[in-house]
């Protein structure tokens, strides 16, 4: 069994009232995980220990932070074992999603190591005569970091990796549905050596997290918060952060569309339809969720996309041969085969898959798929893509755009150009051409619109997100006031 402590001041603690929380492996049903569980006190110590560190390492060196950032990164790709081992038992990802979160997320830290030389300002022209005026950023305070479960690794690094980079200290909180696996990158933080108290780490049982998340927003150190998961927490994050005027970054659910046009590459959009609809049991916020396909092209689509997907099985993630592993819960599972039932009931073709037993869940597929149905608007995140059959750019362009969200999309055509003007019409974040929807470089701006929330990660995007920008002048000579 996994022990997951909290990291308060740099040191692994338990709780102070001493409860825990235990984690269930979903393949195994055993006891995963046994946690501390944070209380309200123990997330204001945390807050605290980071509001100590922050003057300190505000004014640490750029090439110090650097250096640290780079020595974690180095760290977390040695602990990678540990790593894949927390996820599975945790989260029932496979070794190769493992293995993929801590190279991705190696690199964010990486990147954001790169970054810190570019919090950088500008002299602006004054019209006051004398009057020397700068633009300049600097580090906000306590920025509050909240991961999900789904990528856990690269999510969570990316929460604190940018923050820690602009100068600003973190309280992280764990999900807890995985809180070894988040805890590790603590562990690795202050392995690398990062000062006392710039990174903390708290979990928390289910139902305490709403009152923990409350007071750390309100607390008074805390200057930025962010979120990764699904829109209808996030709503509730943004309405706690609007009452006590906090800025926060939201990156929130999905209901990804891959467009394939007529003139479409069809084994292209068969290969990215298979990875980005099925990869890690759909659990993706950029998941392929809708496969908008003109109809002239459909058939042959379909039978193509049917063929990858029938030699798809979900297994245990334990088998080194296994592809596509556990959904985080049966509820989960059980949830995606209501919808697969619900659309097949009301019209839809179920071309293939669909089997559900326990957490897992075989590849399915619905062809047909129209707005009566339940999957055409929610977000399955599952194993499911829903085939929207469509005549022309036009209806394309609506159909993609007929949903809520708004974090990724793909555009299919030989002809760029085409693709392109689609592609400035679509309501989303992100978009890729001729690629698939689930694709993530740590030095881009990755985020979303409309439900998928707002603020961008990754790059000079980042620094925005985390640095107050800030007026000074300097003035040289005598300045004449009216009184």
């Amino acid at each position: 069994m996994l022990e997951a402590a909290l990291l308060i001041d740099s040191v692994a603690v338990s709780a102070s009232d001493g409860e825990t929380f235990e984690r269930m492996d979903p393949v195994s049903h055993e006891i995963s995980t046994r946690a501390s569980a944070a209380n309200v006190e123990d997330a204001g110590r945390a807050a605290n220990a980071a509001a100590r560190a922050f003057p300190a390492w505000s004014q640490t060196p750029p090439s110090e932070r650097r250096a640290l950032l780079n020595d974690a990164a180095d760290i977390l790709q040695r602990r990678t074992d540990e790593f894949v081992e927390a996820m599975i038992a945790e989260t029932g990802a496979t070794a190769a999603w493992g293995q993929f979160n801590c190279r991705l997320a190696a690199n964010i830290l990486r990147e954001a190591g790169a970054m810190v030389s570019q919090v950088a300002g500008e002299v602006i022209p004054a019209d006051k005569s004398g009057s020397f005026a700068m633009a300049i950023r600097q580090a906000c305070g306590v920025v509050f970091s909240m991961a999900p479960w789904n990528a856990p690794v690269i999510l969570s690094t990316r929460s604190v990796a940018m923050p820690l980079a602009c100068g600003n200290t973190v309280v992280m909180k764990g999900s807890e549905l995985c809180p070894r696996t988040h805890g590790l990158l603590g562990e690795v933080l202050n392995e690398a050596g990062l000062p006392k108290g710039a990174v903390n780490v708290i979990h928390s049982s289910s139902d305490k997290a709403p009152d923990i998340v409350e007071a750390l927003i309100a607390h008074p150190a805390v200057r930025r918060v962010n979120f990764t998961g699904s829109t209808r927490v996030g709503r509730m994050i943004a309405e706690k952060a609007a009452r006590h005027l906090k800025r926060c970054l939201l990156e929130l659910g999905g209901k990804a569309p891959l467009i394939v046009l007529d003139d479409a590459d069809i084994d292209a959009a068969v290969d990215a339809a298979v990875f980005g609809a099925f990869f890690n049991q759909g659990q993706i916020c950029m998941s392929t969720e809708r496969i908008v396909v003109d109809e002239s092209v459909a058939d042959a689509f379909v039978e193509k996309f049917r063929v990858r997907a029938d030699a798809i099985r979900a297994n245990d993630p334990r088998d080194p041969k296994c592809v596509l592993g556990a959904m985080i819960t049966e509820q989960a599972a059980q949830r995606v085969k209501g919808l697969i039932d619900d659309a097949a009931m009301k019209g839809a073709t179920l071309v293939t898959g669909g089997r559900q037993e326990g957490v897992f869940v075989d590849p399915a597929i619905l062809d047909n798929v129209s707005p009566a149905m339940r999957i055409y608007h929610e977000e399955s995140f599952g194993p499911v893509a829903s085939v929207i059959r469509v005549n022309g750019d036009d209806e394309a362009v609506s159909v993609a755009n007929d949903t809520e969200y708004g974090l990724a999309a793909a555009v299919f055509s030989r002809d760029v150009s085409r693709a392109l003007a689609i592609a400035q019409r679509l309501e989303t974040g992100i978009c890729h051409i001729n690629s698939a929807t689930i694709n993530d470089e740590p030095q881009m701006p990755f985020g979303g619109v409309k439900a998928s929330g707002y603020g961008r990660f990754g790059g000079k995007a980042g620094i925005d997100e985390f640095t107050e920008l800030r007026w000074i002048t300097i003035q040289n000579g005598t300045t004449q006031y009216p009184i």
